[in-house]
């Protein structure tokens, strides 16, 4: 997901400081995630290690030309490792259940925020 981040960053830089706070908690999360005890994966095909570190994306998949593409295929992106996250939850120790939980949780939010328009009132 980092690489994503850092790839859509570097196709549309004026993206940059809206991408920054997501990317950081992107980073946090992987960081936790990878100071976790590990589970067995669950038995539904799903993109992560059990872990919910999602596995690699096709490598090399462009970021779409327009801002606008670029930010609602990283909101795919967030969508579908927490749907991943969400799914590990069920063969999950207590603690790392709870981290998932939370984590997935967050990559929802995410998914919400890059498709949402800052500053628009409702």
């Amino acid at each position: 997901m980092l690489e994503r981040y850092d790839a859509t960053t570097a196709a549309h830089p004026a993206l940059a400081a809206r991408l920054a706070p997501l990317r950081a908690a992107v980073a946090a999360h992987a960081a936790a995630l990878s100071l976790a005890p590990s589970a067995a994966p669950s038995p539904s095909p799903s993109r992560s290690d059990g872990t919910g570190a999602a596995a690699p994306a096709a490598s090399g998949e462009p970021v779409p030309p327009k801002p606008e593409e670029a930010l609602s295929a990283l909101a795919d992106a967030e969508r579908g490792l927490s749907e991943s996250r969400t799914i590990d939850l069920a063969g999950a120790p207590g603690e790392l259940a709870r981290l998932l939980a939370s984590v997935a949780a967050c990559g929802a939010v995410h998914a919400y925020l890059l498709t949402s328009n800052p500053g628009a009132t409702s």
